[in-house]
């Protein structure tokens, strides 16, 4: 019946996108793991495997118009799948951060650890819990969590922020270090960009579970779900 096949398209969607979930956290995982480790074969790794999100994504973009097209779905499950649309093409910025990320790191690996990297890798730990409870709201459609998920976005924010300031301080100080401070910062920001992208899935969960639109919105405080 027209009805199962449909509802086989949907599954495959949600096989895909939850496949472009667990390759994210890999890749990000990675990422932060080759910092922290000064791995060069790490986070070469990242770097060459970021090709197999770009293809899931393209693979994501199929489905979705497939079912779009034939089946003309409505209330939930047009939701659901053009939240998929949209959830896809942030877990694909978010390997390209990982990426980003790597690149920088096989710099920095080439010289003395910074003292400060410390506290990147605090930063790189909280946008990587942020993305895996993302990715436990998206599985489980609970909304809640997804909004917990927005409301950490302001600390990674916050900590960028900071480190951003110490760094900036540090280069003032001590010139030799001016190179590996920039490279630091650009991987603060790349960390800060997927707290950014996994505030975008959790407001995604929330318009799939629940039918509100948080894109634009300035506070989550005052949202009550």
């Amino acid at each position: 019946m027209p009805e199962t096949h449909f509802q086989q398209e949907l599954e495959k969607l949600e096989v895909a996108i939850m496949k472009m979930f667990t390759l994210t956290e890999q890749s990000l995982n990675k990422a932060i793991t080759a910092m922290r480790e000064r791995d060069d074969d790490k986070a070469q790794e990242v770097i060459e495997e970021d090709e197999q999100l770009n293809q899931l994504e393209v693979e994501v973009d199929d489905i979705t118009l497939h079912i779009l097209a034939l089946w003309q779905p409505v209330a939930k499950d047009l939701r659901f799948i053009t939240g998929c649309s949209r959830i896809a093409t942030n877990l694909e910025r978010i390997g390209d951060q990982a990426t980003n990320i790597c690149e920088r790191v096989l710099m920095l690996n080439q010289k003395p650890r910074l003292s400060l990297m410390n506290s990147v890798e605090a930063l790189a730990d909280k946008a990587l819990t942020m993305f895996r409870n993302v990715t436990s709201a998206f599985s489980d459609q609970d909304s809640k969590s997804a909004m917990l998920v927005c409301r950490t976005d302001s600390e990674v924010d916050d900590m960028n922020i900071r480190l951003m300031r110490s760094l900036i301080d540090f280069m003032i100080t001590e010139n030799v270090i001016v190179e590996r401070a920039v490279h630091s910062i650009i991987i603060s920001n790349a960390l800060e960009r997927v707290g950014d992208l996994s505030t975008n899935i959790g407001e995604d969960v929330v318009f799939i579970s629940r039918g509100i639109n948080l894109k634009h919105c300035d506070t989550y405080d005052n949202i009550s779900i």
